[in-house]
C-alpha cells in the first residue's frame, strides 16, 4: 500500500500553515514558530522541530533565529512541488524495493521478474503527478484529481 508517513503529513500541514500566514491578509510576511504550528495541529513539538529542521536543510523553508524567530517558505508556493516535499522527508520515492537499487544490491528475482517494468511505469506516473502538483495546488480547497474506483463505476470484481 502506498502510504505517506506521519512526518510527511506534518511537513505538508506545517508548510501549508506557514504559507497561509506568510502570504495571508492579516500579517503578511510574519514568521511562524514551531510551537505555534504544533499547537494549531496538535503535533508533538519535538517531532515537528525535527521535520522543520529537515525542511530547512532541504531548502523548503528558511529559519529565522531570535526571540521572534521562526520559519518562512524559501520560495513561492508555486515553486515547491509535492514531490520535492516528499523526497525531502522520505528520501527517493519508490513503490518497490528494486526502484532504487544501490551499488552492490541485487534483486534475486531480477532475471525472472515480470512486473519490474510495469511497476516502474506506475512509479513514473505517480512521480510525474507529484512533481506537477505544487504546494499552491494543495491550498486551493478543491480536489486536484478525481479518482474513481472500479466499484464506483459499477464494475464487478
Amino acid at each position: 500500500m502506498l502510504k505517506i508517513s506521519k512526518k510527511t503529513d506534518y511537513a505538508l500541514m506545517a508548510l501549508q500553515h506557514i504559507a497561509s500566514v506568510q502570504f495571508g491578509d492579516i500579517t503578511p510576511g510574519r514568521v511562524v514558530n514551531t510551537k505555534e504550528i504544533a499547537e494549531e495541529f496538535n503535533i508533538p513539538l519535538e517531532l515537528l522541530a525535527k521535520v522543520l529542521q529537515t525542511l530547512a536543510k532541504n531548502r523548503m523553508i528558511e529559519s529565522h533565529n531570535g526571540p521572534k524567530g521562526g520559519y518562512l517558505l524559501a520560495r513561492s508556493t508555486r515553486q515547491i512541488t509535492i514531490a520535492q516535499i516528499l523526497e525531502s522527508i522520505e528520501g527517493p520515492l519508490g513503490i518497490t524495493d528494486c526502484s532504487h537499487e544501490k551499488e552492490g544490491e541485487f534483486c534475486m528475482q531480477q532475471e525472472h521478474c515480470n512486473i519490474r517494468t510495469p511497476l516502474l511505469k506506475v512509479q513514473d506516473s505517480i512521480y510525474q503527478l507529484l512533481n506537477n502538483m505544487t504546494l499552491q495546488d494543495m491550498m486551493g480547497g478543491t480536489p486536484l484529481i478525481t479518482i474513481q474506483s472500479p466499484a464506483a463505476q459499477g464494475v464487478e470484481r
